[in-house]
């Protein structure tokens, strides 16, 4: 019976699983961080993306030793699979990616699941001093510097506009005319209120040498637009 356990967990296991425990926690850590900002990919896509790719290191590492031992003509290639999974793991960042005319959101967490895909990978590889000092430099990186960049945007004041419009009407039209003014647009929201109603909030940023009533009164001559307002 203990050699049958032994025979189906595997000579590695305890290591295995000693590292998809680590790739957990440190991929968990950055997850987190993204979680508490509220981005689309948070903690369990982070821990997802960090264990599977650590899993896919470990089947490069260990997953063909029985067939390289019996066969002589079986050739080994480690970084193989690595390469899929770095390659491969761009359509997840790419569903995080959302642009709301001249605005896109979610690159850095595009960045950081491929950055967990990596931190796998690593762990993987059994290099733990590096995969922790990563993640240090990760976390300082999007906790602190965003901080940091928030100190240039000071005094840099938002203002909302509600916008109501009939259901049909298009979010890439009312957008458009804010681009003809280059107005910095920061955050888009379509909220459902009615059954031919919703209403677009759009977070802009207050500039003192934009004639807003000017915009007002061009986003006013779209048909399906009921009311403009502002709010600070």
């Amino acid at each position: 019976m203990i050699s049958f356990v032994q025979n189906m967990l595997g000579d590695h296991f305890l290591l295995i699983a000693g590292r998809l425990f680590l790739a957990l926690v440190l991929s968990g850590l950055i997850g987190f961080e993204r979680e508490l900002k509220n981005h689309s990919a948070g903690f369990r896509t982070h821990i997802l993306v960090g264990i599977a790719s650590c899993l896919m290191m470990i089947l490069s590492l260990y997953g063909f030793e029985h067939y390289i031992d019996r066969y002589d003509n079986i050739r080994f290639d480690p970084a193989r699979i690595p390469s899929y999974v770095i390659s491969g793991i761009g359509f997840l960042g790419a569903g995080t990616i959302m642009v709301y005319g001249g605005t896109i959101r979610g690159l850095t967490t595009a960045a950081s699941i491929w950055a967990v895909a990596g931190l796998g990978l690593v762990v993987g590889a059994g290099m733990y001093g590096i995969a922790i000092l990563t993640t240090l430099f990760i976390l300082l990186s999007l906790i602190f510097l965003n901080n940091f960049e928030k100190l240039f945007r000071k005094g840099r004041s938002s203002i909302i506009v509600e916008i109501t419009v009939q259901r049909d009407l298009q979010v890439n039209e009312v957008l458009a005319v804010l681009e003809r003014y280059d107005v910095s647009i920061k955050k888009v929201e379509v909220v459902q209120i009615e059954n031919d109603l919703r209403n677009i909030f759009i977070k802009i940023e207050k500039d003192n040498q934009l004639n807003r009533l000017t915009i007002f009164e061009e986003l006013s001559k779209i048909e399906q637009v009921r009311s403009i307002m502002e709010r600070t």
